[in-house]
Order: C-alpha cells, then structure tokens, then sequence
C-alpha cells in the first residue's frame, strides 16, 4: 500500500484550463477503481482520454452546465482528484443536489482529497444523493462516513449495479 501524501492537497474550482489533466486523472481513477469489475474493452479503449476531456471541457464552459459545481484537488501540481455536482436528475428526487463524480487517485487515498472535494461541491447543508457502483465497499464506506445511507433504489451503467445514496441535511 502506498503511502499517503505528507500535506493536504489544494482543493479548489476546475477551470477550462484544467480539462486535459481532469480527463487523464478521470481515466486512471476509473482504471484504478474498476478493473475487473468493468469491461477492459472501456477502460483500455485509445479514445477514453480523449472523449473524458470533451466532456470535462464541455462541463467547464458550456453555459448549460453553469450551475454544476466542479472542483479539483491537486497536489504539488498534479491533478490528484475531482468532483462534479449537479441539480439532482432523478425522478423521485427529494433533495437538491447530486454527486455525479468523485474520483481521487489511488496514491492520494487518505490524504482529505476525498472529503475536501466532497464539501466543495455539497454543502453539508444540503440534502444530496449519489449513485455508487455496488461492487466497491470502500467508496461506500467513504459516502457512509459522511452521512449517506442505501436508500434501497439500484441501477445498472457501463454493466455496473450501482446504488443510490442519499443524506439528508447535516448541522455543522
């Protein structure tokens, strides 16, 4: 196991400029976190790169996506994790905010990426929700941690089972 980073990473927003990194870090966490859960095909495909960064770029500057809240951690210059939220998109919605991403590099678990990049895109006064790949306890144990629960709602992307967690609002 490595060890972790001996400083906090800098959490902070995501800019355009920062597309190119985010889709690389995006990549190797996914390859990281779902080989052998995940098809290779995906995972290895030459175009996942490129097709990560569209969607980075697009996110960052495209006035559709102005309300979704992205950050990055980095560490000593290099992209180390990021995060994306949105309005919720699910149908049965009773809170306001949804992860869609949280990715931090294997290298940088146990570092606060996690929880600083978690914070910087829902408040801890928010009710929030998130879909959770099924197979993946630590990530599930990570959302658990800070006060999300199953609420019992599956699903199924890249062939993945994922599980919806919500939180209501935490006090401070």
């Amino acid at each position: 196991m490595e060890q972790p980073l001996p400083t906090q990473p800098t959490i902070r927003p995501a800019t355009p400029e920062d597309a190119a990194g985010m889709a690389r870090m995006h990549v190797t966490s996914w390859q990281e976190t779902y080989r052998g859960v995940m098809s290779d095909e995906i995972l290895d495909d030459p175009q996942f790169v490129s097709t990560r960064e569209r969607f980075w770029r697009m996110g960052l500057t495209d006035e559709r996506f102005a309300q979704h809240r992205i950050a990055v951690a980095e560490y000593d210059g290099e992209l180390i994790g990021i995060a994306q939220s949105a309005s919720p998109t699910d149908a049965d919605a009773t809170w306001s905010q949804q992860l869609n991403v949280l990715y931090v590099l294997a290298s940088a678990h146990g570092t606060g990426a996690g929880p600083g990049l978690l914070d910087a895109v829902i408040s801890q006064s928010e009710a929030a929700a998130l879909w959770v790949a099924h197979p993946n306890p630590r990530a599930q144990a990570f959302y658990r941690k800070h006060g999300f629960v199953p609420d019992g709602s599956s699903q199924e992307e890249y062939g993945i089972t994922e599980i919806r967690m919500v939180r209501r609002k935490l006090a401070h």
